[in-house]
C-alpha cells in the first residue's frame, strides 16, 4: 500500500538515544514538550504514536529503523485518512469522564430541553468564533433537534467575565445569550456593573474546567458519536464537521 504524508510538522533524523522504551525521535519530541498518549498499529513497517502538544493531539509515524519520524496525517492510496481512527480513539479515552463534568458545570441552554441531542461548547462572550458557532447552530436549535449548552468562560478580555455574569444573572439566560449574539457586532450584552461573586465564581470554575481538560481556546465543543464516545472539536467547525457534531445534516 502506497501512502502519502501531508501536514508535515517535522521530519526527524537523529542518532540513537539511550532509551529502553521509546524510539529516539519520540524521545526527542517529548523533550520538545510533547507527551505520548497512545500507540497504534500503522501500515507497512511504521509504528504509530498519538502525542499531545498544548491540548492538541497528533499522530507520529516512526520508521522501522527507529531513527526517523514523520509527524502529521497519513493517507493510503485511496485517500483514506489513517490517522483519524487512532486520534478519535485516544480522544475518546482522554475525555471519557468529561461529559459528567460538563453536565455539572454552569451552562446556559440554547434550545429545547426535550431535544434528542445535547452538545456542550466552551464560550467566551468576546470570542468571534463562538459567535459564528452560535449562528451556525441555530438551524438545528430552532428545529428542536439539538440543545446547545454554552459553558461560559472568561479568557479573552477583562469584560468577558462581567458579560458572562450578565447572561447568567438574567431571568432568562437563554434569551440573554440570544440577545448577546444578535447584538454581537455592536458589542453584545452590557457587562454586569457589579458582578455577583457567586456567578463570577461559577464562570471561573468553568474556565478552570476548560484548562484542566487541556483546551487552549474557544469554542471547544463536546459531542458524542453513534457509539456514545465523547469527542471534541476545537475551533470553528467546517460544514461537514457541523453535521457530525449536530448529529444530522442541516435542517
Amino acid at each position: 500500500m502506497r501512502a502519502l504524508f501531508y501536514g508535515l510538522l517535522w521530519v526527524l533524523s537523529l542518532p540513537a538515544a539511550a532509551d529502553a522504551v521509546l524510539p529516539a525521535p519520540i524521545t526527542a519530541l517529548t523533550a520538545r514538550g510533547l507527551t505520548v498518549v497512545d500507540t497504534f498499529e500503522a501500515p507497512g513497517d511504521l509504528s504509530g504514536y498519538v502525542m499531545r502538544l498544548q491540548g492538541r493531539q497528533l499522530t507520529v509515524f516512526v520508521t522501522a529503523d527507529g531513527q526517523h519520524a514523520l509527524v502529521g496525517t497519513l493517507l493510503d492510496a485511496q485517500g483514506n485518512d489513517l490517522s483519524e481512527a487512532p486520534l478519535n480513539a485516544a480522544m475518546s479515552a482522554q475525555y471519557a469522564g468529561a461529559w459528567d463534568t460538563l453536565e455539572s458545570s454552569h451552562w446556559i441552554a440554547d434550545g429545547d430541553g426535550d431535544a434528542p441531542r445535547v452538545i456542550y461548547t466552551f464560550t467566551d462572550a468576546n470570542c468571534p468564533f463562538c459567535h459564528r458557532f452560535w449562528q451556525a447552530t441555530q438551524p438545528w436549535v430552532e428545529a428542536g433537534k439539538v440543545q446547545v449548552r454554552h459553558v461560559l468562560v472568561a479568557v479573552l478580555r477583562p469584560d468577558s467575565l462581567p458579560k458572562a455574569v450578565a447572561m447568567l444573572a438574567d431571568e432568562d439566560p437563554g434569551a440573554a445569550l440570544g440577545r448577546h449574539n444578535r447584538a454581537y457586532e455592536q458589542g453584545g450584552i452590557s457587562p454586569a456593573l457589579k458582578p455577583s461573586s457567586t456567578l463570577a465564581a461559577q464562570v471561573q470554575t468553568n474556565t478552570d474546567i476548560m484548562r484542566d481538560l487541556g483546551l487552549g481556546g474557544t469554542p471547544a465543543t463536546f459531542y458524542q458519536d453513534a457509539e456514545g464516545n465523547v469527542l471534541v472539536k476545537q475551533g470553528m467547525p467546517g460544514d461537514a464537521e457541523m453535521a457530525l457534531i449536530m448529529g444530522s445534516s442541516k435542517p
